[in-house]
């Protein structure tokens, strides 16, 4: 008898490899690249080669319905000791009745994976909670940008591999938090480092990404740091003119993240030494700290708060608040002029 799984991904990828499994797998979400990930280990790790024939389906949500599926699932294995279904694309299916019935008397023999992708089903419908009571349900989802340079980092870490924060920040910003685009790429600069040297830096990234080492956010949020205004500018007149290179809505949140993060450290009761900097802002390094060490010298505490008021009105503005007419580029030069001015 399978005991209660923990409804993370780490927490399922942990019970599947321990071989404690459930009668069913409820994946759904917006982020696919999970709900692949452990439908894939599924496939293609719980079976031996042998047993894979009789007993390892694959079907789609618009291929069969729910009454079928829960029919499949009624079946004993052949020579095994468990049976794998796998329901891809499943919020096709249209009515989960037959599923809400088999799920009250579920074959502890079967495995039913159900993969709903792109939202997830509404928690109030009785699938969810006899799901619940038997099995595991995991909701898939998108990671938000800051949580993007932990899941490059791990990814990499993984693979015997490291990378610089600069890199990172590349990265981030020219793939965005589609995982699945994101792992593609980070293959491809696996694929492209040289045996002897497996770390990641902006060089690298900008042959394989196409992605410039000097024209990003990242450098832009550097040279608005250090009050370095000929470098912003330059930056800034690159982006007007490359718009795919970086955008408004790229930089938006990344400036207002450190000024929000520098007006925490205004506040902080300490805040002389970077390792002070980096307690108060539950940093798990005191690498950035320096960052905010050279704001807190640069921007004090009024001009951080009106920094951070003038860059809510530039997302306004951006999305068309109280904006009929000024691009895009005039609303980076009117917000990178009231910060360094």
């Amino acid at each position: 008898m399978a005991t209660k799984q923990q409804t993370t991904f780490q927490g399922i990828m942990q019970s599947l490899e321990s071989r404690n499994f459930a009668p069913i797998y409820i994946l759904m979400g917006e982020e696919s690249y999970y709900i692949d990930q452990i439908a894939d280990y599924m496939a293609n790790q719980i079976l031996s080669p042998e047993e894979k024939d009789f007993n390892l389906t694959v079907c789609f949500g618009s291929d069969a319905t729910a009454g079928q599926i829960a029919d499949m699932a009624r079946r004993y294995p052949m020579m095994a000791e468990h049976q794998v279904i796998i329901v891809k694309e499943a919020q096709n299916v249209r009515s989960l009745e037959p599923l809400e019935k088999y799920l009250r008397t579920p074959v502890n023999s079967t495995i039913l994976v159900w993969c709903h992708k792109n939202g997830k089903i509404d928690a109030r419908k009785k699938v969810i909670s006899l799901a619940q009571a038997v099995g595991v349900v995991f909701e898939s989802k998108k990671l938000r940008d800051y949580q993007l340079p932990d899941f490059i980092q791990n990814y990499l870490k993984a693979r015997q591999a490291t990378i610089d924060p600069k890199s990172t920040q590349m990265i981030v910003e020219a793939v965005g938090a589609d995982l699945n685009r994101l792992t593609s790429e980070l293959d491809k600069l696996l694929i492209a480092m040289p045996d002897n040297d497996r770390r990641i830096t902006p060089e690298l990234v900008e042959k394989e990404i196409g992605v410039s080492k000097e024209f990003n956010s990242f450098e832009l949020r550097d040279a608005v740091i250090r009050k370095d205004t000929l470098k912003a500018n330059r930056i800034i007149k690159y982006f007007d003119s490359n718009p795919k290179a970086g955008s408004l809505f790229a930089f938006l949140p990344l400036f207002f993240a450190y000024f929000q993060n520098l007006m925490i450290v205004h506040y902080a009761p300490k805040k002389e030494t970077e390792a002070d900097i980096a307690h108060a802002l539950d940093m798990h390094t005191a690498w950035g700290a320096r960052d905010y060490a050279l704001g807190l010298q640069n921007y004090p505490s009024r001009k951080t708060m009106e920094i951070i008021s003038k860059i809510r009105e530039i997302d306004a503005k951006s999305k068309g608040l109280d904006n009929p007419s000024t691009s895009a580029g005039e609303l980076m030069k009117e917000l990178i002029f009231f910060i360094l001015h």
